[in-house]
């Protein structure tokens, strides 16, 4: 079993702690380092490494400072570059290339962002197998005997329309979110390719703040996967 635990989803900030029982890791530090240690029980030290998908402020914000907290940080060229970070406590990590932290085996995946070199992570420890996906509007891989899903459910498409119809969104968003963000509906065609037959749970994150609506996204998913679904919201203030 693995447990999952949000800090914050969204837009202001994401930061995620899973644990196998055995390594625990922090997925992303897009909040306050004092925050992160907050979660994570007033302190880094159990913390066996950080995974950072891309360097936007809101999922790197606070890489630096882990490290600083002798955190090991893993991320792209790209995103280390982008994201300004050095040092001994970074690890560069390449598509395809899988590495090691404690028992977790971790593939990292090309993602489609408007970032430097995005990321999605594949993890497993021989027992579970977990894929985490945010911030990308479509993925190019299918996996299979995957037990759980952290996967980025941003907007829907027609709630985007109707905000942009009333006024609520300026136009000039919908494009940037078509090629940046993966919407409800392809979130829905994405769960439909993988193998789910093993999945206990399938977290959505980074919903939108205006063009999303909670409930909606975990009743469709829920009835299209016949599995339990969780929203992924903010616990702590970015």
């Amino acid at each position: 079993m693995i447990s999952i635990k949000t800090l914050a989803s969204g837009s202001t900030g994401n930061a995620y702690v899973i644990d196998d029982g055995k390594t625990p890791l922090l997925l992303e530090a897009g909040i306050r380092i004092q925050k992160i240690k907050q979660g994570c029980g007033y302190g880094l030290s159990g913390m066996a490494g950080c995974l950072i998908s891309h360097e936007h402020h809101d999922h790197s914000k606070a890489a630096a400072d882990v490290m600083a907290c002798g955190v090991d940080v893993f991320c792209s060229a790209g995103t280390a570059e982008a994201a300004g970070l050095r040092g001994h406590r970074l690890h560069i990590v390449k598509s395809k290339e899988q590495f090691s932290i404690g028992t977790w085996r971790i593939m990292p995946f090309k993602t489609e962002h408007d970032a430097r070199e995005p990321l999605g992570f594949l993890l497993s420890n021989g027992t579970d197998k977990l894929l985490f996906a945010t911030d990308t509007f479509y993925l190019h891989y299918t996996f299979r005997g995957l037990t759980y899903v952290m996967l980025e459910c941003n907007y829907a498409l027609d709630t985007l329309d109707e905000n942009i119809a009333a006024g609520y969104v300026d136009e000039s968003r919908r494009s940037r979110l078509l090629k940046s963000h993966m919407s409800l509906e392809q979130c829905k065609a994405t769960l439909a390719a993988n193998d789910l037959s093993n999945v206990r749970q399938i977290y959505l994150m980074h919903l939108s703040f205006k063009n999303s609506d909670a409930a909606r996204f975990k009743r469709e998913i829920q009835r299209l996967t016949g599995k339990e679904v969780y929203i992924c919201q903010n616990r702590l203030e970015a």
